[in-house]
């Protein structure tokens, strides 16, 4: 992948928008379009080399007296087609702003022109296609790749809904003409929207940032934009999620410890103590030990709800407060010597360990709501979480932020946890907005999220070989900020979980088509399962996976689950390379799906297959992509260990042809270049 054209066009766009007169943002002030406030500023600029790869360009915009401050900090990136930048406003005055609306982080008319051109110069005609998924909402088309061509005058609205940035839709955006596009990812956790307009026949104007943005500045107070950020490409749209991909891994997956978090097995137990009440060390550690026994190479072991003191003495409520304590203490009926006792159990066997928390939400009557009232956001009146007895934790709140912080980094330091799970089971954007002034809207929303920020900012900088999880009722948190900081275990709530037999097989091919949407996206991201055949493994394998089941079962075929262990281990490493799903997504029963993950530096790869349960072919071909076209590969089939050699050519000219016998199916094949020769027939 030859970046240079995408390079050289990232730099003309950042001299021309960042370093220009004419910013990439907007907003009114007072009613005064920014452009006109801006240009009677003074304005400085000046460059920081962060790093060996990134430099960051700050634009100042100060006024001629006391009033509204302006500066965006940018960053660009050495060997990647990326502009990111995110805007600051400050009163500097001694009374408040005039009212401050519709802040948009982006406001640009992109044209065609901007884009790399490289041998596809004459081909920019037909109409930019916007290319978003659907989020995690926790229905069968989590994820879904959705798709709308932008035709002159037409207007594309996209958004999240109820606070989190996942829900509706992914905060994630690529936007493809004929040759050449580029990709926007809006880094806020919290409510964005999205606009895209095309006003004329060879742009599109981008608009996005926070949705409600309607206050004033109090005297001293600074608040911050959602990130944004841009990379260029060339080629396909699948040639420009490649080149994002690659940009994730090299600069946003987090680094415990200095290293990228390797792919995963963990061992859990939450469904099968459900209620959660009845997990206890003892059992868990007899897992552990059976996980060990039975030569089951798992790599973790995954404490979730239910470890702590469960509050149930507010019966006025009528509502379970078992994941709300307030102080997250271990239950010492079930845990006498706290989580570590298991967590260090683990650690003997070679084990990571997880533990789940939600500090957000609380309950009336525990401790938090007792003591610190003043921390907490109340529900709206009238809304189902105020008859539950429901508030938010407000990290906005610096008193509330900074005891959070406290509590847990001695938590983690003594129950020796490796990877912090972070839960967010709310809808906070009610509770936001009761508690916003009528010329105060949004501010309760920018606190909380820099304060979410700040969170797991100073974790990981008090424990540098922590892993973050971010988890939301599936995971409805995933947007750029975050990805920076934490990863997700738990792609999507629509698993299997406590289900009939029907229902968990219902949930197969939607899981099949998880992967497909989420992997465009994150190079990791992890889900569970619940019963052990190669069908249901594979159609749920991800960098990270879980089983959420007894282990001591005797109905399970331990050689068949150990062998594909086994198997995901041998290919794992190639979720950190480039993604090509190799058929559409469809949620039909009587079609195949395939993808396939190559990484480039070791010229090597898988291939997953699925022949779904009503498909009536037995054959299958697919045409690879990302190979060398004279190179030899050799495939092999993970379940025969039969091997085939086959040039690149044909791998991708003609494709991969492949043979399932049952309904359903599911195949994995391993390749690799080599220096052998096919046999002559």
């Amino acid at each position: 992948m030859n970046a240079r054209a995408e390079i050289d066009c990232a730099r003309r766009w950042m001299t021309a928008r960042i370093d220009s007169k004419t910013p990439p943002f907007s907003f009114l002030y007072g009613g005064q379009p920014s452009a006109i406030l801006l240009d009677g500023c003074k304005r400085t600029e000046t460059e920081v080399r962060l790093d060996t790869v990134r430099t960051r360009r700050v634009i100042a915009y100060h006024p001629a007296r006391a009033g509204l401050a302006v500066r965006c900090e940018a960053v660009s990136y050495r060997g990647f087609p990326v502009v990111e930048w995110t805007v600051y406003m400050k009163n500097t005055g001694k009374c408040d702003t005039p009212l401050i609306t519709d802040l948009w982080a982006v406001d640009v008319e992109l044209a065609r022109s901007e884009l790399p051109a490289g041998s596809v110069r004459a081909a920019i005609s037909g109409a930019p296609r916007l290319h978003y998924n659907i989020g995690s909402p926790t229905k069968p088309e989590d994820y879904r790749p959705l798709e709308s061509t932008l035709k002159p005058g037409n207007n594309q609205r996209i958004a999240t809904c109820g606070g989190r940035p996942c829900d509706a839709h992914m905060p994630f955006f690529n936007l493809e003409w004929s040759g050449a596009g580029v990709i926007m990812a809006i880094g806020w956790p919290g409510q964005w929207a999205a606009d895209f307009r095309r006003e004329r026949s060879d742009a599109v104007r981008l608009c996005a940032g926070q949705e409600l943005t309607r206050f004033v500045l109090h005297p001293g107070e600074e608040v911050r934009t959602p990130l944004i950020a841009l990379l260029f490409y060339q080629g396909d749209r699948v040639c420009g999620q490649n080149f994002w991909r690659r940009w994730m891994v090299a600069h946003n997956v987090p680094r415990p410890g200095g290293k990228l978090p390797a792919p995963m097995l963990c061992g859990m137990a939450w469904f099968y103590f459900a209620p959660w009440g009845t997990s206890n060390a003892q059992a868990m550690k007899v897992f552990i030990d059976t996980y060990e026994a039975r030569r089951l190479p798992i790599d973790a072991w995954w404490i979730d709800a239910g470890w702590y003191n469960c509050d149930t003495s507010i019966p006025e409520t009528g509502y379970s407060v078992w994941p709300h304590t307030g102080t997250w203490e271990p239950d010492r009926r079930r845990f006498p010597h706290g989580v570590r006792e298991v967590n260090d159990h683990a650690h003997k066997k070679g084990l990571k360990t997880i533990l789940w928390f939600e500090p957000s939400r609380v309950v009336k009557g525990t401790w938090l709501a007792r003591k610190h009232p003043e921390w907490l956001l109340p529900p709206p009146p009238g809304s189902a979480e105020a008859s539950q007895g429901a508030f938010l934790l407000n990290f906005g709140h610096p008193a509330a932020l900074r005891w959070l912080i406290n509590r847990f980094d001695r938590i983690l330091a003594r129950e020796h946890v490796d990877i912090y799970r972070e839960d967010f089971n709310t809808a906070p954007l009610p509770f936001w907005r009761a508690h916003d002034a009528p010329d105060r809207q949004g501010i309760t929303e920018i606190r909380f999220a820099t304060g979410q920020i700040a969170l797991w900012d100073e974790l990981r900088r008090r424990h540098p070989h922590l892993l973050i999880d971010n988890v939301a009722s599936g995971s409805r948190r995933i947007e750029l900020e975050g990805f920076r900081r934490a990863v997700t275990l738990w792609r999507s709530d629509y698993m299997p979980g406590i289900a009939t037999d029907e229902e968990r097989t219902r949930r197969i091919a939607p899981n099949q088509c998880i992967t497909h949407g989420i992997a465009s996206w994150l190079p990791y991201f992890g889900t569970a399962v619940n019963a052990i055949d190669a069908y249901r493994f594979r159609s749920f394998m991800s960098p990270s996976l879980a089983f959420d089941f007894d282990p001591r079962r005797d109905d399970l075929d331990h050689d068949l689950w150990r062998r594909l262990m086994t198997q995901f281990k041998s290919v794992a490493e190639h979720y950190y390379g480039d993604y090509y799903p190799l058929t559409p997504y469809s949620l039909r029963e009587n079609v195949w799906m395939a993808w396939q993950f190559h990484s480039p530096d070791k010229d090597a790869g898988m291939v997953q297959a699925f022949r779904r349960e009503a498909c009536r072919e037995k054959y299958a071909r697919f045409r690879l992509r990302g190979l060398r076209p004279g190179a030899l590969y050799e495939m092999v089939n993970q379940d025969t260990g039969s091997a085939r050699c086959l040039t690149g050519n044909a791998l991708m000219d003609e494709g991969l042809r492949l043979t399932a016998k049952n309904r359903p199916d599911a195949l994995l094949l391993s390749y690799r270049r080599t220096s052998r020769r096919p046999p002559v027939s």
